[in-house]
């Protein structure tokens, strides 16, 4: 969101301005630049409330691991570490004793010498998505909580997260951050475009990868927003590419684009042949017994570390994976035949398509598992750039209202697009509602209004 106020109050920009830019053959830039002068200004007023609460909501999310840490120890926790564990079985048991009528979906050893083991099942009366977790301490085999989790986030985390995807209003709460998502990229884009055109034909690198430290005002102002936006720029949009990943429209095509050219996460095959593959018992005392063989053989097939056990159904293997998302991503896995603990499959990690690695690279540094602190401070860093550009720009706006019975439009106010720019922006807000519905929608809805407004200026001025 850089160069809001790009241009006189009074007339938009200086006619010499586009003299200039004609003259060094950017015609294409003069022709489109008023059109990106508005869209970026009135882009910058309707959407900042979204950023705001998005920044703000995700500025949160970056302490999660350790207020998680915090609010939940004992239940993530041991009070002593022993010297040997307990059989998986035993564990199960105890697990399942804490969560009665609960169907077991996965276990997760502990991840350190002082973490407690997760069972969790899909039990009655949990909120849908959530599932119900038992933490058990591994040396002694005893229950230390039962909470209710969403995938492997605790209710603090889980809480959080909900709060900047939907604000707790379910699916219609999807649509403010799918309205984050899609305006970041383009307010990062178009505000680049503007802050370095104006500062190349000013052949001032410095001015334009630092403010103004000598100015003052709006003009101090601008140079704060322009640098900083400018720095920003590429943290903003793997934010907003990430971020749609997970929206209510552009999420769903871009999970369909995905499959269609074989981009989706692999997995191993569960499959088994109908003779010898009885269905898992349901008593805990057989499941944590077959678990136990499980993971033995998992760990001998050199699948170590942070792992999670999924339990398979009628006919199918067990599933044994890696989730440690922290640099390097370990996400090998296999599937082992329960009766008679052989592995049947095995995906390592380093076999995936280059596109499902970058799709998990993606998302796990979107939410700060990637590098640790490293990538929570860059996250962090990130949001707090957002919440600066956002409340310069409406300041920024404040100072540039009208005062004294004056009248200041919107940037570029008095400029046309020429017909080529007018024609690409509905191209592209076209195409962008193909894969990206609300941005195209909104987009096309912002062109027409800006051609309706130009054409009751013309009206306007020619009755005069």
């Amino acid at each position: 969101m850089t160069d809001t106020l790009d241009a006189d109050p009074a007339a938009g920009v200086a006619p010499a301005s586009t003299d200039v830019a004609r003259s060094r053959g950017d015609w294409w830039w003069s022709g489109l630049r008023p059109l990106v002068l508005r869209l970026h200004f009135f882009v910058g007023i309707f959407v900042g409330p979204f950023l705001l609460v998005a920044a703000t909501t995700g500025l949160l999310y970056t302490i999660t691991p350790q207020l998680e840490s915090l609010v939940h120890h004992d239940a993530l926790t041991v009070p002593a570490v022993g010297t040997a564990q307990v059989p998986l079985r035993e564990q199960v048991v105890a697990a399942a004793a804490a969560v009665p009528d609960g169907t077991v979906t996965e276990i997760r050893p502990p991840r350190s010498p002082d973490g407690t083991t997760r069972v969790t099942f899909d039990a009655p009366g949990v909120e849908e998505e959530y599932s119900r977790t038992a933490f058990v301490d591994p040396y002694t085999g005893q229950v230390r909580a039962v909470l209710d989790t969403y995938g492997e986030w605790l209710p603090v985390r889980a809480w959080v997260d909900e709060l900047h995807r939907t604000l707790h209003l379910g699916p219609v709460g999807r649509l403010y951050s799918e309205v984050a998502a899609s305006w970041l990229g383009v307010l990062a884009l178009s505000g680049g475009a503007l802050w370095t055109a104006r500062r190349r034909r000013r052949a001032r690198v410095r001015r334009t990868l630092l403010p103004q430290g000598s100015a003052t005002g709006r003009v101090r102002l601008r140079s704060w927003h322009g640098a900083v936006g400018l720095w920003a720029a590429v943290g903003m949009l793997f934010l907003s590419a990430t971020g749609l990943t997970w929206s209510q429209f552009a999420g769903a095509n871009v999970t369909a684009l995905r499959a269609s050219l074989d981009w989706s996460t692999p997995t191993v095959a569960t499959a088994l042949p109908a003779q010898g593959a009885p269905s898992d018992s349901a008593d805990p005392e057989v499941l944590g017994a077959t678990a136990d063989r499980v993971l033995a053989a998992a760990r001998a097939a050199a699948v170590s570390d942070q792992v999670a056990l999924l339990p398979g159904g009628d006919g199918e293997a067990w599933v044994v994976g890696q989730v440690q998302r922290s640099w390097p991503e370990k996400q090998d896995s296999v599937a082992v035949d329960p009766t008679s603990a052989t592995v049947v499959d095995t995906l390592r990690f380093a076999d995936w398509p280059l596109a499902a690695k970058l799709a998990r690279w993606g998302v796990d540094a979107h939410m700060g598992l990637l590098f640790g602190v490293a990538n929570q401070v860059a996250l962090a860093a990130l949001a707090l750039a957002v919440l600066c550009l956002v409340v310069w720009g409406y300041r920024m706006w404040w100072l540039r209202r009208p005062t004294r019975g004056g009248r200041a439009g919107p940037p570029g106010g008095d400029l046309r697009p020429g017909p080529g720019a007018v024609l690409l922006v509905g191209a592209v807000a076209v195409v962008a509602g193909v894969f990206l519905p609300v941005l195209g929608v909104t987009l096309l809805l912002f062109l027409l209004a800006d051609i309706g407004r130009q054409q009751l200026r013309a009206r306007r001025s020619a009755s005069r």
